[in-house]
């Protein structure tokens, strides 16, 4: 237990401290440029920056390269989840159009024969999940449960990026039992795998409540990514069958229901929705 505490105070200290210094580099050569593609407009109509996102996938890169306690093949795969789920959210972020909206919009757009920068996502997602889960797993059936988990849980995160800190709280909430589980359970391994893109995190979200930046799709991806891959090397196969289950459960009923009015209209949820952003009449 004592080792996989010191692997994930070191992965979360590594990942905070790259991800501020990315952030802090690239905002001070560039910074809110209303004409940058990196900038968009936030709920309020607010111009803010989307370099956020590459500052978290260059954060937790650095931190998966760097931090101890990681075997070669689970470094590996972090790597290959996080910078390759993040440069495809990047091209969305840049390039992408609105002709087509959610998973089945874009996936029935690429049935019609027309190839969406979202579809491309998708499908590139897909293919750095499976090739990240392929690194970690046990077999093909083992392989194609854990891709599927880790490409989801990165589509299901991005899902949640339209509210300062949003995609952030959910990262915390649900990685940090994670975590907690693995550090109690003594395992090194996956201890130090969530602790790095959950220090990344941390250390974005006082800008991303400030309504400064936003993660985007680079950033909420790679974020989604590295906590499915961390996921998938701690739990038992019922238990990845489980968050399989859920996360397309939730990506699915995404594209029915707004998860912002169910925040809305849960009291709980709404108070950890609103907790430490800008009060709804400041403008």
């Amino acid at each position: 237990m004592a080792r996989s505490l010191l692997y994930a105070v070191a992965g979360a200290a590594i990942g905070a401290a790259a991800a501020r210094a990315a952030y802090t580099a690239f905002t001070r050569a560039r910074g809110v440029d209303p004409g940058s593609r990196w900038t968009r407009k936030n709920h309020r109509g607010e111009a803010v920056t989307l370099l956020e996102g590459p500052a978290f996938v260059a954060g937790a890169g650095a931190a998966a390269a760097l931090a101890p306690g990681l075997p070669p093949r689970v470094r590996a795969a972090a790597l290959l989840a996080g910078a390759g789920s993040g440069a495809l959210g990047a091209y969305d972020d840049l390039y992408g159009t609105t002709s087509s909206k959610g998973f089945k919009g874009h996936l029935t757009a690429l049935a019609r024969g027309e190839v969406t920068s979202g579809a491309v996502k998708i499908l590139g997602i897909g293919a750095t999940g499976l090739g990240a889960a392929a690194l970690v797993s046990r077999g093909p059936a083992d392989t194609l449960v854990n891709g599927a988990a880790i490409a989801g849980a990165a589509n299901l995160a991005n899902l949640f990026d339209l509210r300062p800190g949003r995609a952030i709280k959910v990262g915390l909430l649900t990685g940090g039992p994670l975590l907690v589980s693995a550090v109690a359970g003594g395992s090194p391994a996956t201890a130090a795998l969530a602790a790095v893109p959950l220090g990344a995190a941390a250390a974005l979200l006082p800008d991303d409540l400030g309504e400064r930046a936003m993660l985007g799709d680079a950033g909420a991806n790679a974020l989604g990514a590295l906590l499915g891959l961390a996921a998938v090397t701690r739990l038992g196969r019922p238990g990845r069958l489980v968050l399989l289950g859920t996360v397309a459960a939730l990506t699915a009923a995404s594209e029915k229901i707004s998860f912002t009015k169910v925040i809305a209209g849960n009291p709980v949820l709404n108070r950890l929705d609103l907790l430490g952003r800008r009060p709804a009449d400041t403008v």
